[in-house]
């Protein structure tokens, strides 16, 4: 679900204090006193995510899975064998859910037996949603979306092919589990640990800031290299993600000191957050005038709005989260009151700059 690299993403002069070096599969790099950095494989584009192991004295704590892969769960075998001390996994925490971040959560709950899952109340509502797609029809909203859209009569074939795929990238959920809350504290690795939620990647993220320590766990809130996907999904058609997405990178960049160091999901981890946070939104936010400009030319679909948003070919393999984005900026402009949508006879939605 990450890694969809729009032109938002910059380098930045950020600091990588860790250079080069990145923990093996199946190994572990202390980052920080009590925290280890876990690298797992991806069946990807973007080959690999970034977990963290966290020594609570008596237990440890696991922050994200990776997926159910045979590979992952091997690698995570080893490190058990290797790191643990015979002490348990008690808490696994999440901090959203997309299959990368939470498809081992469940696996791990039952080789751990106790061990809470903790996330928040949209993220674990979200993915239970999801999940039980799997086995069903493409529904008809969104076969009418992705026409909406533009697509071809193949892509909605393709549509119809691939839904409830996300299912299978989760292990069975447990059945229940702990709620994070924004502005929550709690104890892990000794000290004291903050929830800080932000929206628009998903529906209610949650990122872990540790002041004693100056470390801020950003999931994909925050990513170095590449912007987190935000889009519009056939479930809220008229959804403005977008909107969220740039409110919540104003209120880390609010929270965030310039030397705190980030560990992301993606990448390295890295020094510079307010400056990233920064070029995360004006990047955005050049990408809406870009947008806005094409849409006076002409009336344009979703589809049509590629090459001003991503100045690329959009391939079927990413053309569900290029639309979803699309519409993500296309909406915020209605929102703004800078551009409207009619629908044609055939069902296709024009866009047009007011």
């Amino acid at each position: 679900m990450d890694g969809f690299q729009s032109k938002t993403a910059g380098k930045g002069g950020l600091i990588y204090p860790f250079g080069d070096t990145t923990p093996a599969t199946g190994e572990t790099l202390e980052v920080a006193p009590r925290v280890h950095w876990v690298r797992m494989p991806l069946p990807f584009s973007l080959k690999f995510i970034n977990l963290w192991l966290i020594d609570d004295g008596e237990s440890w704590t696991i922050v994200d899975t990776g997926m159910p892969l045979e590979d992952t769960k091997q690698a995570w075998r080893n490190i058990f064998k290797a790191k643990l001390d015979g002490r348990p996994v008690t808490r696994i925490i999440i901090t959203h859910m997309h299959p990368d971040h939470i498809g081992n959560a469940g696996w791990l709950s039952r080789k751990f037996p106790g061990a809470e899952l903790w996330i928040t109340r949209l993220e674990y509502i979200t993915c239970r949603m999801l999940v039980a797609d799997t086995g069903r029809e493409a529904p008809q909203a969104g076969i009418d979306f992705y026409t909406r859209a533009g697509w071809t009569e193949d892509q909605i074939q393709m549509y119809r092919d691939r839904f409830g795929g996300f299912g299978r990238g989760v292990s069975q959920m447990p059945d229940a589990f702990h709620r994070l809350e924004d502005g929550d504290t709690f104890e892990m690795a000794g000290e004291i640990w903050q929830v800080i939620t932000g929206n628009g990647h998903s529906p209610e993220h949650a990122c872990l800031y540790c002041p004693a320590l100056n470390l801020f766990i950003s999931g994909d809130q925050i990513l170095p290299r590449i912007s987190s996907n935000v889009s519009v999904f056939p479930t809220e058609p008229k959804g403005n993600p977008l909107a969220d997405w740039i409110s919540s990178c104003e209120k880390l960049r609010d929270i965030l000191p310039e030397d705190v160091l980030i560990l992301p999901a993606h990448n390295e981890p890295f020094v510079g957050a307010p400056k990233r946070l920064t070029h995360l939104i004006d990047g955005h936010e050049t990408a809406l005038k870009r947008l806005l400009q094409r849409l006076g030319e002409a009336p344009r679909r979703a589809v049509d709005t590629f090459p001003s948003l991503f100045g690329r070919k959009i391939t079927d393999d990413i053309i569900g989260m290029a639309t979803g984005e699309a519409i993500a900026h296309l909406n915020l402009l209605i929102a703004r009151g800078q551009a409207s949508a009619e629908a044609d006879e055939d069902g296709a939605v024009w866009y047009s700059a007011i």
